[in-house]
């Protein structure tokens, strides 16, 4: 078997556009994989076309000797752009000679170490008017009831405003609000994540903190901006709530760097930008041995979130898997055997390969839009601020 084609389907999903990464082979089989990069739509593009002509004619069961060829057989390696272009076809390739072998996807990755994943729900807050305090406890409360009413023992929440590089009194009274808002809509038993999305300087996520621990969040997310891992360490003492970051890094350099500190207690690796299944194993492994757990990213489309629950399948140190429910209002007619969430908890689609493919009719009749929503945030003074 050859591969004869790569491409990608690009569909409009509201918010942003998913990239689709598309194999196929002379044998008539396809693999899908995702590579969605919010506002990167046509440099991801770019990138998947720019890695054809190193794929076509290869086998695609060689899926690791093709993965060490589109990363070391390039003087630019890595950056988000050319990984998360690598993770598309990785995991198109995954899928490719799961079918081929007529076995579930998990298989590849070692088989079922669980029989069902446990999900958590997000429930948004990435308002670009919550700058000093917009944060509304009562939409927060009522969605993470809504969840809880849905089957969800565990929900995220963003709720840290857009602020400078110290809280003010109204942020920080603005954040206790909605993290008591939320623990009393669920009570003591669900387990609430905080995002801080990167706001926060290390002095005012351990700042936050203060106002976050008597509620026992469990975990702390993206306390500040993925560059300033030294100061990691500072803020997991400060804090005094685990540390979970990832999303935003890529390969495994990156995680082991993280890794090193010390301060980290949940890795966040992204399947569409850490290098695909193939990496996404290593950085386990790397996670493993430091005694970190993982909790993929995924805010994005349902063949990324596909791909994810046949690694929770098979991966031991694996803790849970976010869900954006309401990601998108053609999540469930894209697929061609659409995924099912029950309870909290969900099992990859039965079949072989991932179990499921892009419905192309629908992803025809949402083409990719030219104007994905840009954010832009401000502060009162005119300032910009991270979102």
């Amino acid at each position: 078997m050859k591969i004869t084609d790569v491409d990608t389907v690009v569909c409009d999903a509201g918010m942003r556009n998913w990239v689709f990464v598309r194999v196929r082979t002379d044998q008539g089989l396809v693999g899908w994989g995702e590579a969605s990069t919010e506002w990167r739509t046509h440099s991801i593009v770019g990138a998947v076309r720019d890695f054809v002509p190193l794929l076509i004619g290869e086998d695609p069961y060689r899926i690791e000797h093709l993965w060490q060829k589109l990363f070391r057989q390039q003087f630019w390696k890595g950056g988000v752009i050319t990984m998360s272009a690598l993770s598309g076809i990785d995991q198109a390739l995954h899928d490719l000679k799961a079918q081929a072998l007529g076995v579930p996807l998990y298989e590849l990755l070692g088989g079922r170490v669980r029989d069902r994943i446990r999900l958590y729900d997000h429930l948004g807050g990435g308002d670009p008017d919550a700058v000093y305090g917009a944060l509304s406890a009562e939409r927060f409360a009522d969605s993470a009831r809504r969840s809880v009413e849905a089957g969800f023992d565990a929900v995220k929440v963003l709720a840290v405003p857009m602020g400078a590089g110290l809280p003010s009194g109204a942020a920080l009274r603005t954040t206790d609000r909605v993290m008591a808002a939320v623990r009393d809509a669920v009570g003591d038993e669900v387990e609430i994540m905080i995002d801080l999305h990167g706001r926060c300087t290390p002095a005012a996520a351990i700042a936050f903190a203060g106002v976050l621990r008597p509620y026992r969040p469990w975990f702390l997310e993206e306390p500040c901006q993925p560059e300033l891992v030294e100061e990691l360490p500072g803020i997991a003492a400060g804090a005094g709530i685990p540390i979970a970051l990832g999303e935003r890094l890529s390969g495994r350099g990156e995680f082991l760097r993280v890794l090193r500190t010390g301060a980290v207690a949940v890795l966040q690796p992204d399947v569409c930008h850490c290098g695909g299944l193939s990496e996404l194993r290593r950085i386990a492994g790397l996670a493993e041995a430091f005694g970190v757990t993982l909790a993929p990213h995924n805010p994005l489309g349902p063949i990324a979130t596909a791909h994810n629950l046949h690694f929770a399948m098979a991966t031991s140190n694996w803790l849970i898997q976010e869900q954006m429910r309401a990601a998108a209002p053609i999540w469930d007619d894209i697929l061609t055997t659409p995924l099912e969430f029950a309870d909290g908890y969900a099992v990859p689609p039965p079949g072989v390969g991932l179990g499921t493919a892009v419905n192309e009719a629908v992803a025809a009749a949402h083409p990719g839009t030219e104007t994905e929503v840009q954010l832009s945030t401000r502060l009162p003074d005119g300032s910009l601020c991270d979102w």
